[in-house]
């Protein structure tokens, strides 16, 4: 279907890895929801001049449920009024705790968007779709109709990720050609329950549509056990922000290769929505019950963009206290994330230990 060597699927914020991943034998996949319409043209086109037409795709966040749902969405300007005072005094405060300037007078802005309602991701398809993708994914909640006529009107394939049962059988039902099974362990949004008991469970209801399995996957008997699953492919997100090409900051990442499985936690704090990502002081102070909860998606992300930035600024100063706060997106692999190498290794070595890893199994079954 996807039209690569390896059934490895790799999302990357990041360019650089997307290529990488396609050009070593497996499928990148470029996060785009904070793109603007010309930054993911200029990028696709980058992609495509790198791989020589090698497939990819691009993933979107498409969520059922957001604050200005009703509306169709709501632009920056309506987001930003829409923030409580007492939200943007606590981050103000929190950073000149940790010896960081807050914004103060200045306008609050995020790095990035999030295109999550139709004013804001069709613009971004209308540009996917005039780019040759091979495939189209939604992060949260099923793919519109419309999407999903235009996506197999183009010969693209839809994919839509799922963490329980329920939202994959309504994938399927919405027309879904590949179903992604993510478990808790996860790096970003994901549900509740456990990559082992989550596949099987999304096999079974879903066939004959194809499952990729995802959730705490980074080598290559992970994805010998997901194939046993009956998965037919994985997609892995966090393996890929410690290789040479990724952009995490270098605080981060450092962090990320120190780390154990245990030192990632669900939280809301940066999205809005439950996201596993690293435990750090950021999001010890948010779980604090002498705080605000967070805000509902887009707000939170429009509130703390601005503080992000500053805080991974700050955080590149030696013996800064800001590097208590800095964190991202991760999943429990992070665990085995212990060293900077280039996106085609990983690959190559994930597929070596696959190999490996069935041989052995080979020799277990009497014949």
């Amino acid at each position: 279907m996807l039209g690569v060597e390896f059934p490895i699927c790799a999302f990357s914020h990041c360019r650089d890895v997307v290529a990488a991943v396609s050009n070593a034998g497996g499928f990148g996949i470029l996060g785009a929801v904070a793109h603007s319409p010309a930054r993911l043209a200029s990028e696709l086109s980058w992609i495509e001049q790198q791989t020589g037409g090698k497939p990819y795709g691009v993933d979107l966040l498409l969520p059922p449920k957001y604050v200005g749902h009703d509306q169709g969405g709501i632009d920056s300007d309506q987001v930003r009024e829409l923030l409580p005072e007492e939200h943007r005094a606590f981050v103000d405060e929190l950073l000149i705790r940790y010896g960081i300037k807050p914004s103060g007078g200045e306008e609050r802005r995020p790095p990035g968007e999030l295109n999550i309602s139709p004013k804001g991701y069709e613009p971004l398809l209308d540009v996917a779709f005039s780019h040759r993708i091979r495939l189209i994914a939604s992060a949260l909640g099923p793919a519109p109709e419309d999407l999903v006529t235009r996506a197999h009107g183009s010969d693209v394939l839809v994919a839509s990720l799922a963490g329980s049962t329920r939202h994959a059988r309504r994938h399927a039902e919405s027309g879904a050609d590949l179903i992604v099974a993510q478990g808790t362990e996860a790096g970003g949004h994901t549900g509740e329950v456990a990559t082992m008991v989550l596949v099987p469970e999304v096999v079974d209801a879903v066939a004959p549509v194809p499952v990729l399995a995802a959730g705490g996957i980074g080598r290559g008997r992970q994805i010998a056990a997901a194939l046993a699953l009956g998965a037919e492919g994985v997609w892995c997100g966090s393996v890929w922000l410690t290789t040479e090409e990724a952009e995490t900051p270098t605080v981060v990442r450092d962090k990320f290769l120190a780390a154990t499985s245990s030192d990632t936690v669900r939280s809301r704090s940066l999205t809005g929505k439950p996201a596993r990502m690293l435990r750090t002081a950021w999001t010890d102070e948010w779980e604090s019950g002498e705080h605000p909860d967070p805000l509902q998606m887009p707000l939170q992300t429009a509130l703390v963009g601005d503080a992000q930035m500053r805080i991974n600024s700050a955080a590149a100063q030696p013996d800064s206290k800001a590097r208590e706060l800095a964190t991202y997106f991760v999943g429990q692999i992070v665990g085995s994330m212990d060293k900077v190498q280039p996106a085609k290794k990983v690959v190559l070595d994930m597929v070596a230990e696959f190999i490996d890893a069935v041989e052995l199994l080979e020799g277990v079954v009497v014949k």
